[in-house]
């Protein structure tokens, strides 16, 4: 398996082990065999393959299965046993997908794959078609279904239940490849989650950092489930979609540190993206006219809920002007969207410490 220049070690997506098993599975019903290990082409032409975990014939079809290996990605679904089944279908139906145990059904539109439809992304589904037609030279009349064992337990720590997939997970992928720690999976779930929140005419979106901000915001401003973005760390993420793709009001909410740490023009809010600047905080309660043992102290805070006790105790709350210059950053990223926006701060116990909007970008 191909190593980062970091030396962090690439996987496959669901889509990849999903195509491999189901050529496995359609050589078995057509040949008898199953090649192992099996061979299948990812989307850039790269030639890979993958070794079989089980596979066998079951009544008018045959099945096989892969073991997900995501390199050193922390991915949910690494170690997941994906199984395909496939049995011929009438003719002139063509490929038709299926979700076996473990993989959801998408109930709610904005999504690539219309409500109603196995949630197998339409990548996945052309490398399948793809790998079905090399070994049949020509598109076969053929039934896939596409299996996750424990995936509806595995699905719980995902998005899917927010974008309205039920039943299990998702069969993902653009490349083929997962890229260790790139997060692309959790950036294209809020992305998803926007156009969900488009296609059903929602007039106000919220992106939080995480479950207190988020029970927060939706206390507050009684706003449905699906108006809820799960954000996290990935601002930039979030607002740069939502430049693109419009939505009337975007709210964004989240805790002291996290806020300040977008105040200060962070748009990848995770600690190892870096710290906020203890210095430029104590500048801002400079510029609120804290007194010089105030700013000295702030300075030398250990952190950023450190810095606002002290900044409150001495009746110069931070709040504020923390909250304004997240709501700056974010303007300035949806700079050209028709839309209203607002910053929520919240402490650690989900109480509002400060807000500021709503206001046009």
């Amino acid at each position: 398996m191909e190593r980062t220049h970091t030396s962090l070690r690439r996987g496959w997506t669901t889509g990849s082990c999903a195509t491999a098993a189901a050529r496995a599975a359609w050589n078995g019903l057509c040949g008898g065999e199953f090649p192992d290990p099996v061979t299948i082409t990812l989307p850039g032409g790269q030639s890979v393959a993958f070794a079989l975990a089980a596979h066998g014939h079951e009544g008018d079809g045959a099945w096989a299965a892969v073991v997900k290996d995501a390199g050193d990605d922390p991915d949910v679904t690494h170690g997941a046993h994906v199984r395909v089944d496939v049995r011929r279908g009438p003719p002139g139906s063509g490929v038709v997908f299926q979700a076996g145990d473990g993989v959801g059904t998408v109930t709610l539109p904005g999504l690539p794959i219309p409500p109603g439809e196995p949630a197998i992304n339409p990548v996945p589904r052309h490398m399948i078609r793809t790998a079905l037609r090399d070994v049949a030279g020509r598109e076969p009349d053929v039934v896939v279904t596409v299996s996750i064992a424990g995936g509806r337990g595995m699905a719980r720590h995902t998005l899917n239940g927010r974008l309205g997939i039920v039943g299990g997970l998702s069969i993902l992928g653009t490349t083929g490849i997962v890229v260790p720690f790139s997060c692309a999976a959790w950036i294209d779930s809020i992305h998803r989650g926007v156009d969900v929140a488009r296609a059903l005419d929602l007039p106000h979106v919220a992106g939080c950092t995480g479950d207190v901000s988020e029970r927060a915001t939706r206390a507050l401003y009684g706003l449905p489930e699906e108006a809820m973005l799960e954000m996290g760390d990935f601002a930039g993420g979030l607002l740069k979609y939502l430049r693109r793709h419009p939505v009337g009001r975007v709210t964004i909410g989240g805790g002291v540190a996290k806020m300040t740490k977008l105040a200060q023009g962070f748009l990848d809010l995770h600690s190892r993206r870096g710290q906020a600047d203890m210095t430029r905080l104590a500048d801002l309660a400079r510029d609120i006219a804290a007194p010089d043992a105030v700013v000295a102290a702030i300075a030398q805070a250990h952190s950023v809920a450190a810095a606002f006790a002290l900044a409150q105790q001495a009746g110069f709350p931070l709040g504020p002007a923390v909250a304004r210059g997240a709501w700056a950053c974010a303007r300035d990223v949806l700079a050209g969207c028709d839309c209203m926006l607002d910053v929520l701060l919240f402490d650690r116990a989900g109480l509002l410490v400060a807000r500021y909007g709503p206001s046009p970008v």
